[in-house]
């Protein structure tokens, strides 16, 4: 996605449409406690995101896991349960002077997007990867907006699509 965000786009006229309906129920949020003060402000944008959407707190479950690396097998036991109609991964990954970097945010990146489509329960990617703390702090509610409201949208936006696709359960 560009630094301009999504946008809306025009369906060429004479073709078939699915359009993705506003879902109820409840939600599960895996946050990192790694970069704490970052995920936080991810953590708080998502809360209020949702409450704004109408998913009462009551209906959000946050688990909390060491690091970035360990989401994936979270959003994995929480998508099994079968409890959620959709999940949000959060976290922050700020880049050091080895390799080390590359590694979590492939993999993090990797697993989480593998738990999506082998559960079939959507994922909101809410996972920062910034060259600097300030980056990160500008994308968890400062000028470039907070990441983890966006992934809220993104994945009530695909639960609400999967349930209107042809196929769903």
């Amino acid at each position: 996605m560009s630094e301009a965000g999504a946008g809306e786009l025009r369906i060429p006229a004479g073709c078939a449409t699915v359009t993705s309906q506003p879902p109820r129920g409840a939600v599960a949020i895996a946050a990192s406690r790694f970069n704490a003060d970052v995920v936080q402000r991810l953590l708080d944008g998502a809360v209020a995101r949702l409450e704004e959407l109408g998913t009462g707190r009551d209906q959000v479950t946050v688990a909390l896991v060491p690091g970035a690396w360990e989401l994936p097998l979270a959003c994995s036991r929480l998508a099994a349960s079968g409890r959620y109609q959709a999940l949000v991964g959060l976290g922050c990954v700020v880049r050091g002077g080895t390799p080390h970097f590359q590694y979590v945010c492939n993999e993090t990146a990797r697993g989480i997007a593998r738990v999506s489509l082998d559960s079939g329960v959507p994922i909101g990617f809410g996972v920062l990867t910034c060259d600097t703390h300030e980056q990160a702090l500008e994308r968890s509610g400062g000028r470039h907006g907070n990441k983890g409201a966006e992934a809220v949208d993104a994945a009530l936006e695909m639960a609400g699509l999967l349930a209107a696709l042809p196929g769903a359960g």
